[in-house]
């Protein structure tokens, strides 16, 4: 083999013969080591990355069976030259990744949506490493049970599910976990409907994407909340400029006139993005009669709707809908965890039906072996042990950091419902643009959400976030302390 340097990292997760496996993959595949080539000996290799000779020789046997390398009686590994047939090319057969430079497309005239000009939520990628990360919407990796899961995973790819999850289902949900969620979660929030009212998404962001896409026009009204969630307002900007921002206050989203000429209102009643408030039984009910005089739909956010912390959590507003006016929209991103990508949508039949005909032309349907692992994880039990896990770690930060901030931050305004998993903060206008502070926070190794990106008009740098779903109760007090000094 020509001289080819290769380096393990013991630091790494993975482990130094997968790390193998990968670097020797990637070496043949890119055509640095050619067919028919032959590698170092086990006992060379093994010496020469200071591995056990084992290791290498697993490595070795696992590439023969999967066919990258064959073997020669008493000569050795060598790469195997059907490589080739797995479409294999030299770098000097690689087209050049610049080539596109020249291209003489006018994208700015091509392009007829521009999202990526749209002000968005952005988070630091690396934030694992710093100490104090208040950020929102991120697990607790110490608090997932990963035994349970990686169980049901297991069961899920068992032989006696194969059919479960290994066929193209066209526009079809598991319907296993559509009944968990029937069955088991629904009925929390209060919720009893039929299967043909439930459709599984990627996430509780394609539910919206879905609903904008078939109920959304040019001429539609949409009324958002102001601080609200910027990804819901940013989906409907894609499909209307008719879009009025109104201010919430200690209950919510008011009701009153100008919600009378819309077509449909979002609103997140449980839990309102960002303030975290919770809208009262009182004023629910006056949002669906105004729903039924004015004829709007009423599009309900439940992202958050295992983390209640003050008595028992109010039902959904969609459990009160008497009309078929409410599209309820959920997700398991901020229980589970949010790669899983699922979340789910609850609306009359009709509706439901149509997106699933779009859905089904955007991915068919979420991935189903996510699906059924998930509906192995409500069966057994497991969600339920995590969730009342995960609520008694979120009610000691959440006191802990409203006793903090109370400390730190005593003219502050710290704003917090009968849940969720973070708090907003309202400093006395002009005292501090928070900008600013989270920039030289971050410098410091605090993470912190700037407030403005959550208003309709860019105007507001008196607030900001601070989750408490990734960080350790027993962090939040000095993190915060150390905030305050710098605000």
């Amino acid at each position: 083999m020509r001289d080819f340097l290769m380096t393990l990292d013991r630091s790494s997760p993975k482990s130094l013969q997968a790390q193998l496996r990968e670097v020797l993959v990637s070496a043949i595949l890119a055509g640095h080591m050619k067919p028919g080539e032959k590698l170092p000996s086990t006992r060379h290799l093994s010496h020469q990355l200071g591995i056990s000779r084992n290791t290498a020789v697993l490595v070795y046997q696992g590439l023969t069976d999967d066919g990258y390398l064959r073997t020669s009686e008493r000569s050795g590994y060598f790469v195997n030259e059907t490589v080739i047939e797995m479409g294999v090319h030299s770098a000097a057969e690689m087209p050049d990744p610049l080539s596109d430079a020249a291209s003489s497309v006018d994208w700015e005239s091509r392009l007829f949506k521009r999202p990526s000009r749209q002000r968005n939520i952005s988070k630091v990628r690396d934030w694992q490493s710093l100490p104090y990360p208040f950020i929102y919407g991120q697990p607790d990796q110490s608090l997932f049970p990963i035994t349970d899961w990686r169980d049901c995973v297991y069961k899920a790819m068992g032989k006696k599910w194969l059919d479960a999850w290994s066929q193209d289902t066209l526009d079809n949900d598991d319907p296993m976990l559509v009944d968990q969620i029937r069955t088991r979660i629904l009925p929390r929030r209060g919720i009893l409907v039929g299967d043909s009212q439930i459709l599984v998404t990627l996430g509780a962001q394609q539910a919206l994407y879905l609903v904008a896409s078939l109920l959304v026009e040019q001429g539609t009204r949409v009324v958002v909340e102001d601080p609200g969630y910027a990804d819901a307002r940013n989906i409907f900007a894609l499909r209307t400029q008719n879009i009025s921002a109104v201010r919430v206050d200690s209950d919510g989203l008011p009701v009153d006139d100008r919600l009378a000429t819309a077509d449909i209102v979002y609103t997140t009643p449980s839990h309102q993005l960002p303030t975290t408030v919770t809208m009262p039984t009182e004023r629910r009910r006056a949002l669906l009669e105004s729903a039924e005089k004015n004829d709007f739909l009423i599009v309900e956010d439940d992202y958050e709707l295992e983390t209640n912390y003050m008595g028992k959590p109010l039902p959904a507003l969609k459990s009160l809908d008497q009309d078929g006016r409410v599209i309820y929209v959920g997700s398991f991103s901020k229980t589970l965890f949010p790669g899983l990508r699922l979340g789910f949508v609850v609306a009359p039949q009709e509706l439901v039906a149509e997106m699933r005909a779009l859905r089904r032309l955007m991915v068919r349907h979420p991935p189903t072996n996510n699906q059924r692992s998930t509906a192995f994880f409500l069966s057994l039990g497991h969600y339920d042990v995590f969730v009342r896990r995960l609520q008694r770690a979120y009610r000691n930060r959440w006191t802990q950091m409203g006793r903090s901030l109370a400390q730190h931050f005593p003219e502050a305004k710290a704003t917090r419902g009968m849940g969720g998993s973070s708090y907003w903060v309202t400093l006395n206008s002009g005292s501090c643009n928070t900008d600013l502070l989270a920039e030289r926070a971050l410098q410091s190794g605090i993470f912190i959400e700037p407030g403005n990106v959550y208003f309709q008009e860019d105007d507001d740098l008196s607030s900001f976030r601070l989750g408490f779903s990734s960080i350790s109760s027993e962090l939040i007090d000095p993190g915060i302390e150390k905030l305050a000094k710098l605000a």
